[in-house]
This record gives structure tokens, C-alpha cells and sequence, in this order.
């Protein structure tokens, strides 16, 4: 129990100076706006990560354990968080301009307006291409990347080594992979989360698909169960 409120103060603790201070605030949005994909870098990092250590928790009782590894899977969960915000950009800009091109014009326009039936279809464009091209593949790469951390112990050097893709892939359990991360999350949850998250003013877009990390350990979790039976 004081492991879980801890948990909860530390989570708090990483948007609380922002909401306290303006200045604070006001600098997160100038720097988030300059150097969009570093703040990626961070915001996956500390909020994916914490959300592995919540699934860890559902699944073991503990938010850490030996061979874990928290320290690599920050880092990799950083680099994957800029990954995630040049897709998110690439599909941002590119979707509504397909949308136009399939007879639904205005929809480019509507994406950087006011919330509209427009806007909504667009932000659900966006989400349905993202997650039905980018994710499964982003997915399986976390996958990897989750393996390797393992299968070294947790250790951070982990990181430096060659990672056996081949070997990894074959050894997946397509059967989880495919019947519950790709055919269950992905039209049920993904798809209506980040519908929302690009609905959300562009500044929020990234934080809030970081936030959504959170919820992905919860995923993960439950994934590591069904594979288990």
C-alpha cells in the first residue's frame, strides 16, 4: 500500500509544478514547441516507463524486481517516444489531406479549428491510419526491445549489444500478439484514444498519447497473463 501511494505521489509530482506555476507552464510550452521531439524523448520516457512498472505491479505485486531493468527501458522508451511524435506529425499532415482528396474538403482547415463533426472525422482518420500501419509494427519493435532488456538481466549495457532480431521474431507468441495486442487494443482502445488525442490542441498531442503509456503497461500486463495460459 505505501508502495502504491508512493506510485501516485510521484505521478502526481510530474504535472503538478506545471500546474502551480505559470512561468513553469508557459516555458514548457515554449520549449515544447521549439524542440518538440527532446520533450518526446522525455515524456515517454518517465510516463511509458512508469507505466511498465504499474503493469509490473498488477502482474507481480511489485513495481520493480531484479532484471527489470527500469533505466533501459527509459531510454528505450525515449527513443521510441520520438519515433512515436515524427509518426504522429507524418500522419497529422498527411491524413486530412487524403481525406480531401477522397471529396471531404475543408477537413486540413477543420483539423486546426475548433472542435467540429469535421474535426472529429479527421482526428479518427488519423488514428484509424496511424493504427492500423505504424502501430502494429511499433509494437512488435517494443516487443523486441522488451525481450532483449530481459533476456540481459535488466542490465543498461544491454543496450550496446546486437539485438538477435531474427531469433526474437521467432520465438514471439503470435498468438497474443496478434489475438489480443493487435485485433483486441488496437480497434477497441488505440483507435478511440488517440481519435481523442488528436482532437486535443497539437502542444497536448504528444503528452497525452504519453500519458496514454500509463494505460499501455495495463495492456501489457494483461498480455503477459493471456500469454502465460
Amino acid at each position: 500500500m505505501k508502495k502504491d501511494i508512493l506510485f501516485v505521489v510521484c505521478l502526481v509530482a510530474v504535472f503538478l509544478p506545471f500546474v502551480l506555476s505559470p512561468d513553469l507552464y508557459h516555458w514548457y510550452k515554449v520549449f515544447n514547441a521549439q524542440h518538440a521531439f527532446v520533450m518526446a524523448f522525455f515524456k515517454f520516457g518517465i510516463l511509458s516507463t512508469m507505466g511498465e512498472m504499474l503493469g509490473l505491479r498488477i502482474k507481480t505485486g511489485h513495481y520493480n524486481e531484479s532484471g527489470f531493468g527500469i533505466l533501459p527501458r527509459a531510454m528505450v522508451w525515449g527513443l521510441l517516444g520520438v519515433w512515436i511524435a515524427i509518426a504522429m506529425k507524418t500522419y497529422a499532415g498527411g491524413t486530412p489531406a487524403i481525406v480531401e482528396y477522397l471529396g471531404i474538403k475543408g477537413t486540413v482547415a477543420a483539423m486546426a479549428g475548433i472542435f467540429t463533426w469535421q474535426k472529429l472525422l479527421g482526428a479518427f482518420s488519423i488514428s484509424l491510419m496511424m493504427n492500423t500501419s505504424f502501430a502494429p509494427v511499433f509494437m512488435t519493435i517494443h516487443k523486441i526491445t522488451d525481450t532483449h532488456i530481459l533476456n540481459n538481466g535488466g542490465k543498461f549495457s544491454c543496450l550496446l549489444k546486437p539485438i538477435p532480431f531474427g531469433t526474437y521474431l521467432a520465438n514471439l507468441n503470435w498468438k497474443v500478439q496478434w489475438g489480443f495486442v493487435f485485433k483486441k487494443t488496437i480497434p477497441f482502445f488505440w483507435i478511440p484514444a488517440h481519435t481523442i488525442t488528436f482532437i486535443l490542441p497539437v502542444d497536448f498531442q504528444v503528452l497525452f498519447a504519453a500519458v496514454l503509456g500509463i494505460v499501455l503497461g495495463v495492456l501489457l500486463a494483461v498480455a503477459a497473463v493471456k500469454g502465460r495460459k
